[in-house]
């Protein structure tokens, strides 16, 4: 590892990076102002996720809630709606708790300095540093996992970058680094280096790099070496019972508890399989929400769905109750605790906020509907065939 770069080093890097930069910047909507709420939004948004994955939902989001202001006023399940299927739940429940206390506490108006920003729920010393030089050109370095890599490979940085040492050392690196003007533009440029140019291993485009004369990483072969990173952990395997509760028409949706893993969104009851199997683990959930023992169940899935931290398999059955009169459309389902449940239909449950794993369940949910109710139909018409005939005759 090399001991940094020397202050002329440092001055023709930036020149370098900010040419390249003005040239080659993707346009993204959040780029085309300065407006501390709608870059705080879209740090949020960016965080683990792809730009062409975000654009779409931070130009809903924009439409939906204008300023900081409109989405403190919103309720929270609105705003979880609109943030289905982006991932990463806490984060819009941070950015909606943020959001009420930059108008209780800064009249609206969103605090200048890192200190004050990282006091606001959900935002740590990554987005803090981004709101902080790009809204008002605050002199703080920005690092997230683009940055590292480009830094760690700048500075032929030998260290693991995710362990407490490897990060202080790539901050301080960042904080020599970046200029004290135009230090928005700086840390969007770095980031967007490390975005198009100097990517994961031997994708790396070195030759298109406007440092590459600098890289210590490049001089001693190491690109596809660096940044080190950790050992993978292995990924643990869940199986998750899901039970499809209908009645005329309807089915038995409920809100999850805001903490947690797709807080505050709406599912079918599903529960975690300790022990049981899926098909007693579901039966347990019809009792438990509607305070009645399956009859019978059919399955009508039996699919994973792989998140960053581990795999859940989701096996569900359908069970069909008997419909009395008004019972789908008035009777409450039992709550337990928190739990809030309503009886929806299949296209109603499209409406509400759901994650993307619930989507997909519900697309077998459908797809298994149809069959069942085509196999009613021709066996009706079967039926109804000889009878039919003999009219004829």
């Amino acid at each position: 590892m090399n001991n940094g770069a020397s202050s002329r080093d440092r001055a023709h890097m930036r020149r370098k990076l900010l040419a390249w930069y003005d040239r080659n910047r993707r346009d993204l909507p959040w780029r085309r102002t300065k407006d501390p709420y709608r870059v705080w939004l879209s740090e949020m948004m960016l965080q683990q996720t792809q730009v062409a994955t975000v654009i779409p939902y931070y130009q809903r989001f924009t439409a939906a809630f204008p300023d900081v202001r409109a989405l403190a006023a919103a309720p929270l399940e609105n705003v979880l709606k609109l943030w289905a299927g982006l991932g990463y739940y806490a984060r819009a429940r941070h950015m909606h708790a943020a959001a009420r206390a930059v108008v209780a506490e800064f009249g609206g108006d969103f605090p200048a300095s890192v200190e004050e920003l990282r006091r606001l729920p959900g935002i740590g010393p990554y987005s803090a540093a981004a709101v902080a030089s790009i809204a008002f050109g605050v002199q703080a370095a920005v690092v997230d996992g683009n940055v590292a890599r480009v830094l760690a490979r700048l500075h032929a940085v030998r260290e693991v970058v995710s362990t407490a040492k490897g990060k202080a050392l790539i901050q301080r690196r960042a904080d020599e680094l970046i200029p004290p003007r135009r230090c928005g533009d700086f840390n969007q440029a770095l980031m967007e280096l490390g975005a198009t140019v100097c990517l994961p291993g031997a994708a790396a485009r070195c030759p298109q790099c406007p440092l590459r004369t600098h890289c210590s990483a490049q001089a001693a072969g190491l690109v596809e070496k660096l940044p080190r990173k950790r050992a993978r952990t292995t990924v643990s395997t869940e199986t998750h019972a899901v039970a499809a509760i209908h009645r005329a028409g309807r089915w038995l949706v409920v809100q999850r508890d805001q903490r947690g893993l797709w807080g505050g969104l709406w599912e079918l009851p599903t529960a975690v399989v300790n022990g049981a199997t899926p098909r007693a683990a579901a039966a347990g959930l019809v009792e438990r929400f509607v305070g009645a023992a399956p009859r019978s169940a059919k399955a009508f899935c039996d699919l994973e769905r792989l998140l960053s931290h581990r795999r859940i398999r989701f096996v569900g059955f359908r069970f069909d109750l008997e419909h009395r009169p008004g019972g789908a459309r008035t009777s409450p389902a039992r709550k337990k605790g928190k739990e809030k449940a309503r009886w929806l239909t299949l296209v109603q449950l499209r409406a509400v906020g759901i994650s993307n794993a619930m989507k997909v369940v519900l697309s077998a949910l459908a797809a298994a509907d149809a069959a069942s109710r085509g196999g009613r139909r021709r066996r009706s018409a079967r039926r109804a065939g000889p009878a039919a005939s003999a009219t004829s005759r």
